[in-house]
């Protein structure tokens, strides 16, 4: 069986990049639609959640965040790259990284905390599905499809989810 982290990373990753290629389709304007109780505009949600993943990666020992979201919008192309590297990389951390290891971690509103690798993990996946349904929200009220971005879609393309042949001759 498939280590379950890095299936779960290799799920974010897909609809991370799934859900920017709808968004590559979109229009400035577009872009910058909100709805209320969401991050905010279709933009900034991407730019944070890119962003945020890049922040996880550094918790867990990889490499130094490139983005930030005090930084200018680089557009849906800029953030599919770095998306795609973040994703590979997480996947990497995941079959290294022990859950149960601590680092010193500090925290934007100040203060150092010892954290468990497990948390930013966790996170990771959470702070992904709990953005991406933002952006869907968004899309969706404003008439934008956005396709199928669930686990089960996932499973269906990465082999995961397969109908089952019936062998029975005459069936």
């Amino acid at each position: 069986m498939a280590d379950p982290w890095l299936e779960a990373f290799r799920y974010n990753k897909w609809a991370n990049l799934k859900l920017l290629d709808v968004c590559a389709h979109l229009t400035d304007q577009q872009l910058q639609l909100t709805s209320p109780g969401t991050y905010g505009s279709i933009a900034a949600t991407l730019l944070h959640l890119v962003a945020a993943e890049q922040r996880y990666i550094k918790r867990l020992g990889g490499s130094k965040p490139e983005l930030s979201e005090k930084s200018e919008f680089p557009g849906v192309t800029a953030l599919r790259e770095h998306a795609q590297r973040s994703g590979e990389e997480l996947m990497s951390l995941a079959l290294r990284v022990n859950p149960a290891h601590t680092t010193k971690d500090v925290a934007d509103e100040g203060g150092t905390f010892v954290v468990s690798h497990w948390v930013p993990i966790v996170q990771a996946i959470h702070h992904g599905n709990d953005h991406r349904t933002h952006i869907c929200t968004i899309l969706g009220q404003n008439g934008i499809d956005y396709g199928d971005l669930d686990v089960w879609a996932f499973a269906r393309t990465a082999g995961g989810y397969v109908p089952l042949v019936d062998a029975r001759p005459g069936c």
